[in-house]
């Protein structure tokens, strides 16, 4: 029960030929092989510099609503 037979390798590779066939493994492998390389060719262009933003110059807008800070009146209260 533990090794098969003569029978099953021959079904297997039977199997395997047909699936995959004479061309279609070195076609899948050619598939494989340009995903790999536009694959590293986009990592590429991720790693390029990017310009740094444009920083506008001039006054700060002030804010909307000012901070109340507590007193010593406002704590009598």
């Amino acid at each position: 029960m533990g090794s098969f037979s003569i029978w099953h390798w021959l079904v297997v590779g039977i199997l395997v030929l047909l699936l995959f066939g004479k061309g279609r493994f070195s076609d899948m492998m050619g598939d494989v092989a340009k995903g790999i390389k536009s694959f590293k060719k986009g990592m590429a262009e991720d790693d390029a510099p990017t310009p740094a933003p444009k920083q506008i110059e001039g006054q700060r807008a002030p804010d909307a609503t000012p901070i109340s800070t507590p007193t010593a009146e406002h704590d009598k209260l």
